[in-house]
């Protein structure tokens, strides 16, 4: 057989899941340079035009090809989310009845940029199957002290009352109730009117301390903080309030919204609590009033990301102890964790020499892999991943990324059911692999691989892609069979069965011919009728009792046989129905849906014992789980 005719005769198959598969999962060592799941993303950062726009003034054609540059990027180094800064400084990157338009748009605050880059933004990245993130600052107004530089119209200008000034900054006051109930509504406007997949918060919560001055909310305090012993407690708890608050209204809004923070990297120092990491740098809990332990083992995020922005090794602050020590914290919890990761540290002057080192990056990759809480990666940000300094992102892709990978899944959902494929064809671009819409699929991945291989699916190795469509063009197809399963919008991937056996098991008398061109794959075996048994047998692994719909595929022609017996080794008896051979060609026909038994059995069988004549013909068969 030609290498052109072997890839026409691919099969298509839906694999069962590693739950339902155990049987052929067992004997697979997952690759852990291939892992299955794994958060990939990079930050893009709005403020003070950090990565997008990379100015203000833009046209906005010009704001919308740097954007979708930048998810092009994050799909070539094969990344599967973006985490995008959508309110920088109490403003908006989208028509918000709570704030003004941003001034990294247009220049001027409250400039309407003559679009909605929310809705544009989220369009982009899910057409491109990157889940999209959107990044708030929760209480920073502006990276200046004068209020009178903000717009009339903007809620900190209109009540002087919110807000402090602390460092040359201006900020929006934790302890206020009001200012609490104010935040998370402009946050889940966001959420209730754009299809965000993610709400995300940075570290800015109160305000990094600045030497010699003190955070004027004392009078605040006297207001609000009578049932706290001291001012700490009392601002810890004005933040737990707001991640609380936040997680419930997300998810009452939107279920499938996940809520992440990526607080500073040091929770406390071991010298401080025996709970903290061993470490002695900032700690956030002291410093900034962020309590992100407690917001793990409450439950009050979906992940965290937190910054460990320091190298292999390093005195203060190792990554290695720091990642172990977060994966105890999430361990254990329904929080999953991501490494924030200092891509502007690598090869950039003026940074520790470690960092002078391409593999630096990478070798904070290889340290997660002994870590299976760490379930992904998170890059600060967008334009240092462009940059590639010294190669090291061209190496982290190269030792971890050398695959696609599905996102870990949120929650308990149960997965959709599998999708359907409808054809499998060779053209200019390649082979495309096209499906029937499932009802409850956000969107679908593709393998191709040996259906005998224990690792089919366990890990990314035979991983070719995703897509929010129903067809997938493999531009290099290979050896393999063909798999496609359906996600949710959680990420559970579909546990039903199928499978295609693509030419059975035949007596001496059955021939075989690629005359047709409506024939499955290469070719199909062929019989004239005799009143004798002498069916031709497709056998299949049936994964476990239960309800299954049987298909078949033949070729059709006036000269093949009008009553054709197909027979169903269903539970209790076999079924046999009878196919007019004549017309119906070239497409999956149901015989109907039938119980089977488990195991490794003749599933179906084609009959030459009929009394009608023409030629008998057995091309294809198709076993699915019954929704």
């Amino acid at each position: 057989m030609t290498r052109l005719a072997a890839l026409l005769a691919l099969v298509l198959t839906v694999l069962v899941s590693p739950q339902t598969a155990h049987a052929a999962t067992v004997a697979c060592v997952p690759d852990p340079a291939t892992p299955k799941r794994q958060f990939r993303a990079m930050w893009i950062s709005s403020v003070a035009n950090i990565d997008w726009p990379s100015r203000t003034g833009l046209s906005v054609s010009a704001q919308q090809a740097e954007f979708r540059a930048w998810l092009d990027l994050a799909v070539q180094k094969r990344m599967n989310a973006v985490v995008v800064q959508v309110r920088p400084t109490a403003d908006a990157f989208w028509p918000s009845p709570y704030e003004p338009w941003s001034q990294w748009l247009t220049g001027t605050q409250g400039g309407n940029p003559g679009y909605d880059p929310l809705a544009f933004m989220v369009a982009e990245a899910h057409a491109r199957n990157l889940e999209f993130h959107a990044w708030f600052n929760p209480y920073r107004v502006a990276n200046h002290d004068d209020p009178n530089r903000l717009i009339a119209s903007h809620p900190a200008r209109k009540n002087p009352g919110w807000r402090f000034a602390y460092g040359g900054k201006l900020y929006y006051n934790p302890g206020i109730p009001a200012v609490r109930a104010f935040i998370e509504d402009a946050i889940m406007d966001a959420v209730t009117r754009y299809d965000v997949d993610g709400v995300h918060l940075d570290d800015y919560f109160y305000p990094y301390p600045v030497s010699g001055q003190a955070i004027p909310d004392s009078a605040t305090y006297a207001q609000y903080g009578g049932a706290f012993g001291n001012v700490a407690d009392w601002r810890r708890d004005n933040v737990n309030l707001l991640i609380r608050e936040l997680d419930e209204r997300i998810h009452a809004a939107k279920a499938h919204v996940a809520f992440g923070v990526s607080p500073f990297g040091i929770w406390r120092n071991s010298s401080t609590d025996p709970l903290g990491s061993r470490t002695s740098g900032l700690q956030s809990y002291d410093a900034i009033y962020a309590d992100s332990r407690r917001w793990v083992k409450q439950g009050w995020v979906d992940y965290l990301t937190p910054q460990l922005y320091w190298h292999i090794g390093h005195t203060a602050a190792d990554y290695a102890v720091l990642t172990a020590w977060w994966s105890e914290v999430v361990r254990g919890t329904a929080v999953q964790l991501y490494a924030g990761q200092a891509a502007y540290r690598a090869g950039a002057s003026g940074q520790d020499p470690a960092w002078q080192d391409p593999a630096e990056l990478s070798d904070h990759l290889r340290v997660n892999r002994g870590h299976p809480e760490m379930l992904g990666d998170v890059y600060f940000s967008a334009k240092d991943v462009r940059a590639d300094r010294l190669g090291a992102f061209s190496k982290v892709v190269a030792d971890h990324y050398s695959r696609p990978a599905l996102i870990p899944p949120r929650g308990t959902a149960g997965a959709p059911p599998a999708p359907t494929v409808t054809s499998v064809t060779q053209g200019p671009g390649g082979m495309t692999v096209t499906w029937r819409a499932t009802t409850g699929a956000a969107a679908y991945a593709v393998y191709r691989g040996d259906a005998a291989d224990p690792c089919l699916v366990t890990d990314a190795r035979n991983l070719l892609g995703t897509t929010r469509g129903t067809s997938f063009t493999d531009p290099a197809p290979g050896q393999g069979t063909y798999h496609v399963t359906a996600l949710s919008r959680t990420h559970q991937e579909s546990g039903s069965f199928s499978v295609v056996v693509d030419g059975p098991a035949a007596g001496a008398a059955w021939g075989t011919s690629a005359y047709s061109a409506q024939r499955y794959g290469a070719d199909y075996r062929f019989a004239g009728p005799v009143a004798a048994s002498d069916p031709a047998w497709f056998s299949a692994t049936v994964p476990a009792a239960g309800s299954y719909r049987v298909e078949v595929w033949h070729p059709a022609d006036a000269g093949y046989n009008s009553a054709t017996p197909y027979i169903v080794s269903a539970a209790g008896g076999a079924r046999t129905v009878v196919v007019d051979q004549r017309t119906g060609g070239g497409q999956w026909r149901s015989l109907g849906t039938f119980t089977l038994n488990a195991g490794t059995y003749n599933v179906v069988g084609v009959s030459r014992w009929t009394s009608a004549t023409g030629y008998v013909v057995a091309d294809a068969v198709r076993v699915s789980a019954s929704p």
